[in-house]
């Protein structure tokens, strides 16, 4: 239980994805499930900054000359972290854009089966 406290960075992205993920499972508003995907995407941000931090070490920047590996951190997480963030921020902007288009075509953000019959019965007339 000690280790878990010890790591509360990985405690804390645990419990953003899933609140994430209830949001995106609970809501019918496509607004909301948009902000529980985005909640979820930061989760993940944070949970691969906190395995690339490790305490004590620098940037992966020369500095002073001194070239041996175990003065820097790994920049892999950074740049995964930095590719996540441009890949989340061009998924929201298409998923609000298709929430636009959907509420200009029923005139609801409102996901149930009622949609769908408003939808049938605009056809039939």
């Amino acid at each position: 239980m000690n280790n878990l406290f010890n790591n509360y960075y990985e405690l804390a992205a645990i419990i953003l994805f899933v609140v994430g993920l209830l949001i995106l499972l609970l809501q019918r508003n496509l607004i909301k499930k948009i902000i529980g995907l985005n909640i979820m995407d930061t989760s993940v941000f944070l949970f691969l900054a906190a395995k690339g931090y490790i305490a004590g070490r620098f940037s992966p920047i020369i500095r002073d000359g001194a070239t041996d590996a175990s003065l820097y951190i790994n920049p892999l997480p950074s740049g995964l972290v930095l590719t996540g963030i441009v890949v989340a921020v061009s998924t929201t902007a298409f998923a609000l854009a298709l929430a636009l288009r959907w509420y200009q075509q029923y005139h609801t953000l409102d996901i149930d089966g009622t949609v769908l019959k408003n939808a049938l019965k605009k056809g039939e007339q």
